[in-house]
């Protein structure tokens, strides 16, 4: 896979090491094929999904199916899906987040790029199919996506730019699903432009969370922003979030640099296509590599503080898995985030 594409990883990553933290990743899954955090920690559905994905990437498609079918096991009956679940089966938050749930959409989708497996996607579409509805069922008149509610509660009453985002990704990969299964949404691209317009015309309709990255690079990550609009996005605050040789800082506010981030941030500017700029930012990410292939959560400068403590996340290596997927551009996924791709 990789080694079709060494010029665009070379002295970043072999794909022995690739493959290191994509073991890494799998020696964390349970028998139910929930895949946590870390070592009897939590595990919520969007990073799980995203540690799906890096796992298809590397070639460990049963492990992959395997935690999709967790997300079938479950999806409440509603369509959602609780914040955290724990290994022994209980429930840590009860919270029910818009953007949580839809990721299964953008999962799925990079499962039948990745494997045309037809079968799969027919046995996954009904719980798309209810995922969706449930987070379409949470929007405002504006057209935005409340960002979550209690389950016995009235929702938070505001949309987040970075969720938003990624539920506009969401929609439309879930929206290739239901046409390749002969059901097709086209409410659900509809609900992606509406999303879309909002972003590029008043991002005053989302809840201001300027401090935080993600809501930086995330409208360029997920193809809302296109072009010159993106290119300017991701130079416009470059120096806001960027500790230079050292990888994004989760908050422009303190020094605590996240791989996750600094990975994500690598795809954002592949969308762009500023290849030069994201292997960059993906070799920053070495410093967070333990021994064993998994990657430390982040480090705060200057005293190289490893924070959470000594926590090494798998949804961290699955983001530097995906990034380096994106630059190499050798699979059939890796192009996943680079443009919203429409099947009729």
């Amino acid at each position: 896979m990789f080694a079709d594409r060494p010029d665009r990883l070379n002295g970043i990553f072999s794909h022995d090491e690739l493959m290191q933290t994509a073991h890494s990743i799998a020696s964390l899954q349970l028998s139910n094929g929930m895949i946590p955090w870390y070592p009897n920690g939590h595990c919520d559905p969007w990073n799980h999904v995203e540690t799906a994905m890096a796992l298809d990437i590397m070639g460990f498609h049963d492990n992959a199916q395997r935690a999709y079918q967790w997300l079938v096991d479950q999806q409440r009956s509603d369509g959602s899906w609780f914040n955290y679940y724990l290994p022994d089966g209980s429930i840590e938050e009860y919270k029910l987040d818009t953007n949580v749930c839809a990721y299964i959409g953008a999962g799925i989708w990079h499962h039948w790029l990745m494997n045309n497996d037809t079968e799969f996607v027919n046995h996954m579409w009904p719980t798309v199919k209810r995922a969706i509805s449930w987070v379409l069922n949470m929007r405002r008149p504006d057209g935005t996506i409340l960002w979550a509610r209690q389950v016995e509660n009235t929702p938070w009453d505001y949309a987040l730019l970075t969720g938003s985002s990624s539920i506009r990704h969401a929609l439309q990969c879930a929206a290739n699903l239901g046409t390749l299964v002969g059901d097709p949404q086209p409410q659900w691209r509809a609900a992606a432009d509406v999303i879309d317009n909002i972003i590029r015309t008043d991002m005053s309709a989302f809840e201001p969370k300027q401090r935080w990255a993600m809501d930086w690079y995330y409208p360029v990550l997920t193809g809302a922003l296109v072009a010159a609009e993106a290119k300017d996005r991701l130079a416009g605050q470059w120096d806001t979030f960027v500790m230079d040789g050292l990888g994004v800082r989760c908050v422009s506010d303190e020094s605590w640099v996240t791989a996750a981030e600094t990975a994500e941030c690598a795809v954002a500017h592949v969308a762009v296509g500023d290849i030069d700029t994201a292997r960059e930012l993906l070799s920053w990410t070495r410093v967070h590599r333990h021994a064993d292939g998994s990657y430390y959560t982040g480090i705060v400068y200057p005293d190289q503080i490893i924070f959470p403590a000594n926590e090494r996340s798998a949804y961290t290596g699955a983001a530097v898995i995906i990034a380096a997927d994106a630059i190499a551009g050798a699979t059939a996924t890796s192009h996943l985030f680079l443009a919203s791709e429409v099947i009729d």
